[in-house]
């Protein structure tokens, strides 16, 4: 990576005894009198951790290439390596690894910091209330389907890299959150089935979704995602 990730501040949030640790990086020439886009970036199950750094590895860097263009408080929440963005299951069919949720699960101690961290965010003058944006990539696009559907009137927009989701709760999120879905063709990790439930049960309920699988891609269909031209001009197109 050419960028220097000391951009991206490290804070804590403390929540009920849980610490939260994540990165933060500002609009260049911040001012707080001013109101500016929330993105929240979930990463994947391998950057797990406690050293507040590891989260940064995938996606830091299209955010600061395009910091000039698109002014944003981007936010990278890093999950404690025993927790999980999501509630998803997973098991064996047939050889293929499918995922599922159990009924009336829970979110998880992880996605619920996030949650409030979140809240304690939009408190803050300086946010733009329209332009809040969520993203993730594998267990983060988990994640991202997650924290959507669990407050739907939060976001204006979000995209989910080699993800999966509860197609059974699209319909509370389908008609207020545009969503892009990518994923690789060839994904060994993550089945590209996972995009393709979500991708149907969202536009059942007349969801307004962008879907891009990349054929020759295995689960790192996040360097194709983040090299997309659009991807950010669509995201920061989308107001409440």
């Amino acid at each position: 990576m050419t960028q220097d990730r000391s951009a991206f501040e490290s804070k804590h949030f403390i929540n009920d005894g849980d610490t939260l640790l994540y990165r933060i990086l500002w609009p260049e020439n911040f001012d707080k009198s001013k109101k500016y886009p929330l993105v929240i970036f979930l990463h994947g199950a391998g950057e797990r951790g406690n050293d507040n750094k590891k989260q940064l590895v995938h996606g830091s860097s299209l955010f600061m290439e395009k910091r000039s263009n698109h002014p944003a408080i981007v936010i990278f929440p890093q999950c404690p390596k025993e927790d999980y963005w999501s509630s998803i299951k997973s098991r064996y069919n047939n050889g293929e690894r499918e995922f599922y949720f159990e009924e009336d699960s829970e979110p998880t101690n992880a996605l619920k910091n996030v949650s409030d961290l979140l809240d304690a965010l939009l408190h803050e003058t300086f946010v733009n209330t329209r332009q809040v944006y969520i993203a993730g990539l594998s267990m983060g696009g988990m994640g991202t389907y997650e924290l959507v559907g669990l407050r739907p009137e939060t976001f204006a927009a979000a995209f989910a890299i080699c993800g999966a989701g509860n197609p059974k709760m699209a319909k509370k999120y389908a008609e207020k959150v545009p969503f892009w879905i990518f994923h690789g063709a060839k994904d060994d990790v993550v089945p590209p089935r996972g995009s393709e439930v979500m991708v149907e049960a969202l536009k059942k309920e007349g969801g307004d979704v962008k879907y891009t699988l990349y054929p020759n891609a295995n689960h790192n269909s996040w360097d194709s995602a983040f090299a997309e031209p659009e991807l950010l001009p669509w995201l920061f197109s989308n107001k409440k």
